[in-house]
């Protein structure tokens, strides 16, 4: 993995302190995207409508094999979903703050956490069943990532049962 970096083994392990750590950038990747298209999200728009146009426009990249198998991986392998929880767990705070500064509120008040935690378990659920649903379709891209995203968004936009 070093040499493929183009790194010595000793500044691998500098950075990464186990195996599995090498993998949280790979993993946090399509957040940071998410992230960052979440900050263009126009106001007097709902977020389902918002993802409806991003993905209708192509603006999602396609989705990369290896990060969907590790994605895959997580469900089975525990250290591996660890880093993939942690992953997770680091984008709330940006999540909130996206959030905080929309609704002109706090990025420390609990209703803002809760809308951040909300939104962010949606885009793990979403990516977790592309990766599973589409594990033996290469071609799948943007517009199936979008259905996903969309079928999530929608469920947590119902909010909890009964």
């Amino acid at each position: 993995m070093a040499r493929a970096a183009g790194i010595s083994s000793r500044t691998l392990w500098r950075h990464f302190p186990t195996k599995e750590s090498c993998v949280l950038p790979a993993l946090s990747a399509g957040l940071r995207f998410a992230v960052d298209q979440l900050a263009a999200w126009p106001s007097g728009m709902t977020l389902v409508d918002f993802v409806t146009r991003a993905g209708r426009s192509g603006t999602l990249p396609p989705a990369a094999p290896a990060v969907l198998d590790l994605i895959r991986m997580t469900s089975t392998e525990p250290a591996l979903r660890a880093v993939w929880l942690q992953a997770h767990d680091d984008a709330l705070p940006v999540l909130a703050e996206l959030l905080a500064r929309r609704s002109g509120g706090s990025a420390d008040d609990l209703r803002t956490k809760v809308h951040a935690a909300t939104v962010n378990g949606a885009l793990r659920a979403a990516a977790e069943e592309f990766a599973h649903r589409y594990a033996d379709d290469p071609e799948a891209s943007g517009e199936e990532i979008t259905a996903c995203v969309l079928a999530a968004l929608r469920a947590a936009a119902e909010g909890l049962p009964y």
